[in-house]
């Protein structure tokens, strides 16, 4: 009989992943140990690993179990988001296992393999292994491939399964050809592509919002939203990133996935259930329907941040920052007009905008209403009054605000915008999950939902690979002072259609 705490179809009992093993390929890079060695504690923490579960590392690094044992328990002491117990710690370091080697080695891609056999019979891993790259693209063909050479890619009556990290490609081009290399060795199903604001409570949020309730959805559409503008904008410059970064740029690292997927869901319509195929179905209707403005020089922008101030300190320039070229032409800003053709957002436009060394870290949606097509009252007494809107708040702060007019109190009739708010640390006792908790915690369930799959990687980039061929033809971005909200040109956009950007 099967152990009702681990059926997938009462979603009121905790999801306990099975019998599985999880290997890290680039475990000493920032994300292992700021996320995923973090993550896998809490999740241990929280009972949902199995209490045979394994940790195995791969890096170029002359380590022994025990040195790598004292790197994920330094990451689980600074990074961990729940308290340190010691029979946890205890009882997961027992299933860890370092592997010595680089991507090329043979021998150690042996190891692995026995690595994981000795597993299986001292942990009772059963052969499910999740293999997680976090690793620049260039050497998921290599690890993949070593995967396959070395019969580490599939197993009798158990599962495998890849995690592949994003950027899923810099172009429509390399995005296929990375779908090619890794879909020659592990079915779909098996191919985990992590997008980590997916995994957010609030973007997840954003399905029960809108089909759980009456109230939203008769007016989710082009009758009553006049726009919808999706920003994420960081406060910081590029810290340490600027190898990744300067090749990459705002557009590829943050709107080709994170804002495409967000407007995905917010656009989408109703699935027929919340199985992976069916959203999958509903989201990728949206990136079939995205229609690009006719003229990009005037419904897009990019900027650079130039020297400014940040939190009262003076920052420096994007290419005075260290290892950029003096004559970078990398956009850190990126905003972009986009329409749906559907019948539900005929004419609505879709603003989406990314950037760093803004006025302050946000990531929100905003649905921005008509506005009343009568008011009843003098003009001097609604003058003032802003459109209704209703905003999704991702980071920080998470929640969502309903902004509306009120009338003033007294005798007069003045109204006013107010916003009526609602904030998940006010609301609720359960503190929320780290996205990389989720996420993880599906791969090892084999739950897909939250998982773009190659057809929607492809259609985002169908998407932004005409704009970022239009900006290499026009020069150098537009310099924006660090602590503004990016470059002159990117409320000029808003402004030829009679509208501005919110300020969050």
């Amino acid at each position: 009989m099967n152990n009702p705490l681990r059926d997938p179809q009462d979603r009121r009992l905790p999801r306990i992943a099975g019998p599985c093993g999880l290997v890290i390929f680039g475990v000493t890079g920032d994300l292992a140990r700021k996320k995923l060695m973090p993550a896998v504690y809490d999740l241990a923490n929280r009972g949902l690993l199995p209490p045979g579960f394994a940790l195995v590392g791969f890096a170029r690094r002359d380590w022994a179990n025990q040195d790598f044992a004292k790197i994920v328990h330094d990451a689980v002491a600074e990074h961990a988001r729940t308290p340190f117990r010691e029979e946890v710690w205890r009882q997961l370091s027992e299933g860890f296992r370092f592997v010595p080697g680089d991507f090329a080695d043979d021998v150690a891609f042996d190891r692995l393999r026995q690595t994981i056999e000795d597993l299986d019979k001292e942990r009772g891993t059963g052969g499910n292994h999740a293999f997680y790259l976090s690793i620049p693209p260039r050497f998921f063909p290599d690890v993949v491939g070593q995967l396959k050479e070395h019969s580490l890619a599939a197993h009798d009556d158990s599962w495998r399964r890849v995690v592949v990290e994003k950027p899923f490609g810099s172009d429509l081009q390399t995005a296929r050809e990375l779908n090619t290399v890794v879909s020659e060795v592990f079915p779909a199903e098996s191919v985990f592509r992590i997008d980590h604001y997916l995994g957010k409570e609030t973007v997840q949020n954003i399905l029960a919002m809108r089909f759980a309730n009456a109230l939203f959805e008769p007016i989710w559409n082009t009758h009553y939203v006049d726009h919808v503008q999706i920003t994420m904008a960081e406060d910081i410059g590029i810290g340490g990133r600027a190898g990744y970064y300067d090749a990459i740029g705002a557009a590829r690292d943050v709107i080709q996935n994170h804002l495409l997927q967000l407007m995905a869901l917010i656009a989408m319509e109703e699935p027929i259930s919340f199985d992976a195929r069916s959203l999958r179905i509903e989201k990728q209707k949206v990136l079939e329907g995205v229609r690009l403005p006719r003229r990009l020089d005037l419904h897009t922008a990019r900027g650079q941040y130039a020297e400014g101030w940040s939190g009262g300190v003076k920052v420096p320039g994007y290419t005075a920052e260290e290892d950029i070229p003096a004559d970078s032409r990398t956009e850190t800003f990126a905003a972009i007009k986009l329409e749906i053709g559907s019948a539900r957002w005929a004419g609505v436009p879709f603003y989406l905008r990314a950037g760093k060394r803004l006025g302050r870290r946000v990531t929100e949606v905003a649905v921005v209403f008509k506005r009343a097509p009568h008011l009843p009252f003098n003009e001097t007494v609604t003058e003032a009054l802003g459109e209704n809107a209703l905003v999704i708040r991702v980071q920080p702060d998470e929640g969502v605000t309903v902004r509306f007019g009120s009338k003033v109190p007294g005798t007069a009739m003045e109204i006013r915008d107010v916003s009526m708010d609602f904030a998940y640390g006010g609301s609720f006792v359960e503190s929320s999950p780290e996205a990389y908790e989720r996420l993880i915690l599906d791969v090892l369930l084999g739950d897909p939902p939250l998982f773009p799959q190659h057809e929607e990687v492809e259609l985002s980039w169908q998407i932004l690979d005409p704009i970022i061929e239009h900006w290499a033809k026009k020069g150098s971005p537009e310099p924006y002072p660090s602590g503004t909200w990016g470059p002159a040109s990117a409320d000029a956009m808003l402004a030829r259609d009679g509208r501005a950007w919110r300020r969050p």
